[in-house]
């Protein structure tokens, strides 16, 4: 498939300007195709050849006003057209399409709880030509009339408020969006339909998940509207598309999509099983994150993919921000800093890592590649630092001057920076420069100098190039309570400092960024790093203690803190913490990153143990009843730990653990997947489970669990199901990877290691970027930390010609495993000697 380069971009955008598409899709032709009719008018500023874009079945017809146009010129993606004059023109398209199992494009699926068939589109990028010929970019947005013809029994959801009359659905035209945002959802839907300030709004899933919906419908509805609300107070334009309606899908493969109108979430948000406050909190940043795209990337949008910061940062941070301000989740930051901000620093620390505003994109295959932690979690974390240096007022105002100048239009950086220039003194364009323009993690340091009256300066040490404006949490001994720490100032400073700060007596602990106001990681002097050791759990606020648990896990994985001291401290305070995000954070760095891979395999078995007995601990804190979040949350790590089967297999086997909670589908399927793993099940075990869960969840369940039986005919039918054959979905491909690789299997599953790389090669260029993805992230052998498989990955990189999304992950991957191999090293050189 020919990719677009961002020149072609720009030449057919000088040339074009395209008014309407008339798309009319019959889902009703069989399982296979759909058939796909469109009628694209247009304008040519000059004469000129160009192309549009399609991928179909079979090509019937093409016409340009009225003139035959031979299929058969199709290349590849692209359909030329030759010799356009000046003036107007109609483009006729008749194909049929393809559905997908890889959710992209025009995704089909069958629920296997009732027989239900769902479609829904994902035309992200470039996978609108998967579904209607289009002049694919998003710089020419053009307005949109939609008919589906759809089976008895199905509703179709579009961007726009729909009417039907005998299987014919007509969807109201759209306002100028792009071709990437147009939407389709159609099958027999379980809605939710109410009214908001006079806007129809809908929430819809799959009727085998209708209880569950229902079951929450009032939060979800409660949610939208008060986020709805909030932006009104801050976005002087108002929503701007007729309807909005929210669609769970299944077999997603993003969180959620913003198009405009219809947004389309994964419906694991749909909660079959018990869940912790965390999540829905996770759950209701993604509605606002999405609600946020109505205007940052749907209202005004790109003009090209180097500046998908321009749709996701802001997003992402109005997401976190207005929970706070508008719902009853009022801590958003700390989930934000222990989870998304996570996810940043590290993106930005391997060798794909790229500014949050690149300043040349060159294909949309580039473009896909930047959808990372460094344009969702470092953007945001710009934009707070943007808003704390700025002030929020300045900031609201140049938002709104941005909206004002480029309703329904494309915008560019510097279009953006142009418009927060002028509602501030500020040098905006420097800030832009330093933050948006640069690579890597600063580093703060704070140091503290003697003065000579007996007091103390402060000094915050600094490498990297940003100015960052911070607090420096300046924290005593609470002497009435003991382990707790008192804050005694909260000092605001500029970084690099001009002058040392005077502070009086020397604090405990020194804190930088607390509060996480910036985007750097944090080290300790040593007289912090002892506070920090002996009292982190006694910090009064729950966002500073995210800081200082960063601050060590940054230390682990930069081979500067030893993973046992990092389990240590973990083992010390985590019984004692109180917020869900932390525990759920700090367990989940424990288990994945420093147990299965940054100590060496003869010493896991002893860290899983430790954390065992702290999940052991919570469980015992959780025994009234009190926090059944925590107790969520400790159930399911330790299942994950259990080095032995007796006390998850009686659980299993109760249908509860002791003192609640009773085992529902996920916990049962986690359960299972780990007696697996162990060697404590069988095939019969997982056919019964998967008879009393027959669901789409329980299908992923059941081919995790069976790829994670430690026998080698198994594990060598889930590797063919994997990279041989095409039948898995997007979702069944992930699970059976999940299942396949465990560190407890090493032996077992050796020689898969070598074939992983040429397998992975074959099947992502045979199934495109969405499996490329599912196959370099879970398919990955992350277990096999081990020079060979380093030096097996830089062969794949250098000779086999991956395409581009597996090489992104394969570079991805190969970089956190030469790191493991670093902090295994660090781990040996500070160990003491015999």
């Amino acid at each position: 498939m020919s990719v677009l380069t961002r020149d072609e971009a720009q030449t057919r955008a000088q040339l074009l300007d395209v008014h309407r598409y008339t798309i009319d899709l019959d889902l009703t032709t069989g399982d296979e195709t759909f058939d796909s009719r469109t009628v694209i008018r247009f304008t040519a500023r000059t004469d000129a050849d160009t192309f549009v874009e399609l991928k179909p079945a079979e090509l019937r017809s093409v016409t340009l006003d009225g003139q035959p146009l031979d299929p058969d010129t199709l290349d590849e993606n692209r359909l030329p057209l030759k010799n356009l004059t000046a003036g107007a023109h109609e483009l006729r398209v008749d194909a049929a399409m393809r559905y997908s199992r890889t959710g992209e494009g025009m995704h089909r699926f069958t629920d296997p709880t009732d027989g239900e068939t769902y479609v829904y589109t994902q035309l992200f990028m470039d996978d609108v030509q998967r579904v209607f010929a289009a002049f694919d970019q998003p710089d020419l947005k053009s307005v949109f009339e939609l008919s589906v013809r759809a089976p008895e029994g199905w509703t179709v959801l579009a961007n726009g408020i729909t009417e039907h009359t005998d299987g014919l659905w007509t969807a109201a035209p759209t306002p100028l969006i792009s071709t990437y945002l147009v939407a389709v959802a159609a099958g027999p839907w379980h809605s939710v339909r109410t009214e908001h300030r006079g806007l129809p709004f809908g929430i819809h899933c799959r009727r085998s998940l209708a209880p569950y919906l229902d079951a929450d419908a009032e939060e979800l509805l409660e949610i939208t509207q008060q986020c709805y609300d909030r932006y009104h107070e801050k976005f002087e334009e108002p929503y701007p598309f007729d309807s909005y309606d929210q669609a769970f899908v299944p077999e997603f493969n993003a969180g959620a999509m913003e198009n405009p109108g219809l947004v389309t979430f994964r419906d694991e948000f749909v909660y079959r099983s018990a869940v912790t406050d965390t999540e829905r909190q996770t759950r209701a940043m993604v509605i606002a994150h999405e609600m946020a795209h109505m205007w940052f990337g749907d209202l005004v949008t790109l003009k090209w993919w180097d500046d998908i910061w321009l749709n996701e940062s802001f997003a992402e941070y109005m997401g976190y921000q207005t929970l706070i301000e508008a719902t009853r989740f009022t801590d958003t930051w700390t989930d934000f800093g222990v989870v998304r901000k996570a996810w940043g620093y590290d993106a930005d620390q391997r060798p794909s890592t790229h500014p949050v505003a690149p300043e040349a994109v060159e294909d949309t295959a580039s473009a896909l590649l930047n959808f990372d932690g460094i344009s969702y979690a470092k953007g945001a974390s710009a934009l707070r630092q943007l808003v704390t240096w700025l002030g929020e007022k300045d900031f609201l105002a140049g938002i709104n001057t941005h909206f004002a100048r480029h309703r329904f239009g494309n915008a560019t950086l510097a279009d953006f920076i142009d418009s927060l220039a002028s509602a501030t003194e500020r040098d905006v364009p420097a800030w832009a420069d330093a933050w948006l323009r640069t690579t890597g993690v600063d580093t703060l340091t704070p140091g503290v100098t003697p003065a000579a009256d007996g007091t103390c300066l402060l000094t915050v040490g600094h490498a990297g190039s940003r100015p960052h404006r911070i607090a420096v949490g300046l924290y005593d001994l609470d002497l009435t309570d003991e382990g707790r720490l008192a804050l005694r100032e909260r000092l605001e400073l500029d970084v690099p400092q001009t002058a040392p700060q005077p502070i009086g007596k020397r604090p405990a602990l020194l804190l930088p960024n607390d509060g996480d106001l910036t985007y750097a990681k944090v080290r300790f002097d040593p007289e912090s790093f002892e506070a920090v050791r002996s009292h982190l759990s006694g910090l009064p606020e729950p966002l500073s203690r995210a800081v200082v648990w960063n601050a060590l896990r940054d230390a682990v994985r930069d081979g500067e803190l030893p993973a046992a001291a990092y389990l240590e401290a973990a083992r010390a305070h985590l019984p004692h913490e109180t917020d869900l995000a932390l525990v759920q954070g700090v367990l989940g760095f424990a288990t994945g990153q420093i147990a299965d891979r940054y100590l060496a395999p003869e010493v896991r078995p002893q860290a899983l143990a430790t954390l065992a007995d702290l999940c052991r601990d919570l469980l015992r804190r959780t025994e009234d009843g009190d926090n059944p979040g925590l107790r969520l949350i400790a159930v399911r790590h330790f299942i994950d730990t259990a080095a032995h089967s007796h006390a998850i297999a009686a659980w299993l086997a109760d249908g509860t653990v002791p003192g609640g909670p009773e085992l529902d589908p996920e916990l049962r399927w986690r359960i299972l997947g780990r007696l697996a793993v162990l060697g404590d099940t069988d095939e019969a075990a997982i056919a019964a489970e998967l008879d009393r869960d027959p669901s789409a969840t329980g299908q992923e369940g059941a081919a995790r669990c069976r790829a994670a039986l430690p026998d080698p005919e198994v594990k060598q039918r889930a590797w063919e199901a994997m990279f041989t054959g095409d039948d898995l979905s997007n979702y069944l491909f992930t699970a059976t990877a999940q299942g396949f690789w465990q560190p407890e299997q090493a032996d077992l599953v050796r020689e898969y290691v070598p074939r992983f790389y040429a397998d992975a090669v074959a099947v992502a260029a045979r199934r495109g970027p969405a499996i490329a993805e599912a196959a370099g992230r879970w398919a990955f052998p992350a277990h096999a930390v081990d020079t060979e498989t380093l030096a097996l990955g830089e062969q794949c990189l250098r000779d086999a010609g991956p395409i581009p999304a597996l090489r992104r992950k394969l570079v991805d991957q190969l970089d956190d495993l030469a790191r493991a191999l670093r902090v295994r090293e660090a781990a040996e050189a500070q160990a003491p000697r015999a």
